[in-house]
């Protein structure tokens, strides 16, 4: 096992990725290759970035997005966390994606990378990430060991930055949607039919303003199109039996139709469920045991009448 080092290029032919696993593990680039030509699913980080918030994809963990009210409590204790971001006051995301990764293992198409971690807060954990290209589709694969004492809740996920048209369209059917306060945290649940601008079970065009909600009681299933590039997108995180946990839970941002990018984040809880009443989609895992989640992002391309599937 190699310490963190320069970014890793990955390629099957068919697809390539970029690993930076001196920058929370993420990746800088995602792209299809048709018929000569590059094709970003992903948008590109710049070369030399140190932000780990301009990457093509960050892993989530010990926790997705927010947690309020300073720590959460979990079996009579209080669990103090303190905010790990300029400008944000609740601690984002976990430190997985602030944190130097150790290059495990690595072919042309695959890489495996590994992190032990002392925090933030009561976290006492290692994990590994694997990325796998096969046929131009991008496999994620993210565990997490518990090495604390006493029990204690996770969360896991996957944060894409995916190029944004005029044209994109989503299809990610869920059944209800979490509505946020203006400090970005959850205000209540509502069925997705109450806003039907956010009803993604048929494919449906971002919206032009704000979002930055997150959905639930979510099949796993999802697919963003590009028509006017002529390329297309599959997402699945259904979970193999004995292998992995479904991820059921997504995060759709973006800050309007002026940016090139917006965020699907497929997570395993809603914003906050630390503090949700009964912690719904975290991981309670005791001393030595683990969980896995994953995702397939699956390309198809039109291209010169050569089609990747």
């Amino acid at each position: 096992m190699t310490a963190a080092g320069p970014p890793l290029t990955l390629t099957d032919g068919i697809a390539e990725v970029v690993v930076r696993p001196d920058l929370g593990g993420g990746l800088a680039a995602y792209d299809l290759l048709v018929s000569g030509t590059r094709r970003r699913l992903f948008r590109r980080a710049p070369a030399a970035t140190a932000d780990p918030f301009a990457l093509a994809c960050n892993p989530l963990l010990p926790w997705s997005n927010r947690i309020s009210s300073g720590g959460f409590r979990f079996a009579g204790r209080l669990h103090p966390l303190a905010a790990n971001w300029p400008g944000e006051v609740c601690p984002l995301h976990g430190n997985g994606f602030l944190s130097p990764w150790q290059l495990a293992d690595h072919a042309a198409d695959a890489a495996t990378l590994r992190l032990h971690s002392d925090g933030p807060g009561p976290f006492r954990y290692s994990a590994e990430l694997c990325y796998r290209l096969d046929q131009g589709a991008l496999a994620m694969r993210l565990t997490v060991r518990h090495r604390g004492a006493g029990r204690l809740p996770y969360g896991l996920g996957f944060h894409p930055w995916l190029v944004r048209s005029a044209a994109t369209t989503l299809r990610a059917p869920a059944q209800a949607v979490w509505l946020e306060d203006a400090r970005h945290l959850p205000e209540r649940c509502v069925p997705v039919a109450q806003r039907p601008e956010w009803d993604f079970t048929a494919p449906r065009r971002l919206p032009d303003g704000w979002i930055n909600n997150g959905f639930v009681r979510w099949d796993g299933g999802a697919e963003i199109a590009w028509p006017d590039r002529g390329l297309a997108l599959a997402i699945d995180t259904r979970a193999e039996a004995a292998v992995a946990s479904a991820l059921s839970a997504y995060i759709v941002y973006s800050p309007g139709s002026e940016a090139d990018f917006f965020c699907f984040e497929p997570v395993s809880h809603p914003v906050d469920a630390h503090n949700l009443a009964g912690q719904p989609g975290l991981f309670v895992l005791a001393p030595g045991d683990s969980a896995t989640v994953q995702a397939r992002f699956i390309p198809a391309a039109r291209h010169r009448d050569v089609t990747i599937r």
